[in-house]
């Protein structure tokens, strides 16, 4: 077990190597224990090749067991060893789109007990004992209900953590970080898109990629350039959900993106950040 320990939470695989992953790969290739619980086998995404449709829950399903085989291709990708499914592979299905018939599953994670599945992850945290835990923020990045709920999971299992260590277990995570897209990054990013959009369709505004969090809310700046081929790798094994060519990918709606190797964050719980010449705090363990 090193001095330095990261735990990430995430809803479905990919989603740790969209937004997370040249900072996972960063940080296990200085030697960093970096950990991944997943909290879906990501069942109900949509299927981009046509010769994988046949995985598509309503074309009869496979899509999941599936998705661990592309989550495991990522995750050597990105170096990282530990990864698990919360409460194990299959506990909690995805529950599909904001406002789809399927968030009313009992099964899904949208309807799972929030106490109960913070339970888990808080388990994991003791084992784990991450210095640093990131995750979404409250409202998932941009909506998904799996992703709103892994926030809240999140930050229970924190509290559970820390309510453990008053009463004199041991406890050494001390930040929660969600993770943040500055807005006007993504607009930066818009623009040039729309100037060279590669073969996916270009997007017209900002909210096409992602809502975008104010940048007066982002504390936290990684570049992990050095690791953008790691990354761009771990995309390519979300073969299923990702497209990728040259420098952009797309997921299932075909709009353009940058395979961006600098990711941001802001703080959740922890001390306070101290920002360097940028405004930004850039280490995670700072």
């Amino acid at each position: 077990m090193t001095d330095r320990r990261l735990l990430l939470v995430h809803a479905h695989p990919d989603d740790e190597t969209i937004v997370t992953g040249a900072t996972m790969a960063k940080y296990a290739a200085e030697g960093a224990d970096v950990a991944l619980v997943t909290c879906t086998l990501g069942e109900r995404g949509e299927v981009i090749p046509p010769e994988l449709g046949h995985l598509a829950e309503e074309r009869g399903g496979g899509l999941g067991e599936y998705r661990v085989g592309e989550l495991d291709k990522a995750c050597l990708a990105l170096g990282v060893r530990d990864h698990r499914f919360l409460g194990g592979a299959g506990r909690y299905r995805d529950s599909g789109m904001m406002g789809a018939p399927t968030n009313d599953d009992p099964t899904c994670f949208w309807q799972a007990d929030v106490e109960e599945a913070a339970l888990r992850l808080a388990e994991v945290i003791r084992e784990v004992r991450p210095h640093v835990v990131v995750t979404y923020d409250d409202n998932g990045g941009y909506g998904h209900p799996d992703h709103i709920q892994a926030h809240r999971v999140t930050l229970r299992a924190f509290e559970k953590a820390a309510e453990r260590a008053l009463a004199g277990q041991p406890w050494q995570t001390r930040k929660l970080y969600a993770i943040a897209q500055p807005r006007t990054r993504l607009e930066e990013q818009v623009a040039r898109l729309q100037e060279e959009p590669g073969p996916f369709t270009a997007p017209y505004e900002v909210g096409d990629i992602a809502p975008g969090a104010p940048d007066a809310r982002v504390t936290t700046r990684i570049d992990a350039s050095a690791h953008w081929a790691a990354k761009a790798l771990a995309m390519r094994a979300h073969a299923t959900q990702i497209s990728v060519d040259g420098e952009r990918f797309a997921l299932s709606n075909g709009i353009a993106q940058e395979i961006d190797a600098v990711e941001h964050f802001t703080l959740l719980r922890g001390p306070t950040p101290r920002p360097g010449p940028d405004g930004f705090e850039t280490d995670l363990f700072a």
